[in-house]
């Protein structure tokens, strides 16, 4: 080591190359992770945008200009009747769809909680439904629901010890149940996965200590399960419940919003009007609309349930 050459030079020389050294990878994570962060901005960020200010422009195919209208689509959507059938239609569909949901996947996961015979070939041939694409078991389903030769009508008949012939995608009333039993055999595997889940997590010394205090079935259920599963069962509740306030492809595969408009959802509507119309400026304007109420419903529904924890 020469006489110029001190440990001070060394450390400061040291520290000097470090500091070029996690500057340099720095930047080349910078650069690694610049691509996604670009395609997140182009595909999610942009579209938004773009999508906001359509909403104060009329955007109409047969007229070229597109003029500056401020807040008048969204005072055309909040006076338009198909806007609030379709809301209508859509929370029918959320409420009826994800309460049996509920209470079918509860009951299928207090079953299959327990140790039984067959579980690990029942399970997975329940969670078939979830697994397939939307709009391929739609198609399935529309077979089966046809009036002629559908299996629905069939099975019907041979429980009622007669021919049955129901049209059941033209009616308003039939309609309207197809596409809920349709969408419940779809995604009650998925409340039941969740449900079991947190069944799995309840300790069994809970219901021991219920059995020898002499509480029953019914007591244990109320008193013990349904308290646990209050974190899992809101948070199921919600995403279905915004899941289904989206839907599309079963509307779009079983009755294209028919009988008239008996069974248009929120979703559906905004297709009509962006894709059939080309009414893009009118389209965003209710879909902003749209995420508005469904920010302050999940705001206020989480909000509600973090205060009850609390308490």
């Amino acid at each position: 080591m020469s006489a110029s050459t001190t440990p001070t030079s060394i450390a400061a020389a040291t520290t000097s190359r470090g500091g070029t050294l996690a500057a340099r990878q720095r930047r080349q994570g910078w650069l690694m992770v610049a691509p996604s962060v670009v395609l997140i901005l182009g595909l999610g960020i942009f579209p938004l945008l773009y999508s906001l200010w359509l909403s104060f422009v009329r955007w109409d195919l047969q007229v070229r200009e597109h003029p500056f209208v401020g807040l008048a689509n969204y005072a055309a959507a909040v006076a338009d009747p198909r806007v609030w059938s379709s809301l209508a239609v859509t929370l029918g569909l959320m409420v009826v769809g994800v309460g049996v949901e509920f209470l079918l996947g509860l009951a299928l996961a207090l079953v299959l909680v327990d140790e039984l015979r067959g579980k690990r070939v029942v399970i997975p041939l329940l969670t078939l439904p979830v697994m397939m694409v939307p709009i391929v078991a739609t198609f399935s389903w529309k077979m089966l629901w046809d009036a002629q030769y559908g299996v629905v009508n069939q099975v019907i008949g041979i429980l009622l010890g007669h021919p049955v012939l129901i049209a059941w995608l033209a009616k308003t009333d039939t309609a309207f149940i197809a596409v809920a039993v349709t969408e419940i055999w779809q995604w009650t595997p998925f409340m039941f996965l969740i449900l079991l889940a947190g069944l799995a997590g309840i300790s069994p010394e809970l219901y021991e200590a219920a059995a020898i205090d002499g509480a029953g079935w019914w007591s244990a259920l109320r008193h013990i399960t349904l308290p646990a599963l209050s974190r899992v069962i809101a948070v199921a509740i919600l995403f279905r419940a915004v899941d289904v306030f989206k839907i599309f492809d079963v509307i779009f595969g079983l009755t294209l919003g028919g009988p008239g408009t008996s069974t248009a959802t929120i979703s559906y509507y905004l297709y009509e009007l962006g894709f059939k119309f080309f009414r893009l400026g009118y389209a965003s304007s209710i879909s902003y609309l749209v995420l508005i109420l469904l920010s302050l419903a999940a705001t206020l529904y989480v909000t509600r349930f973090l205060r009850e924890e609390r308490t």
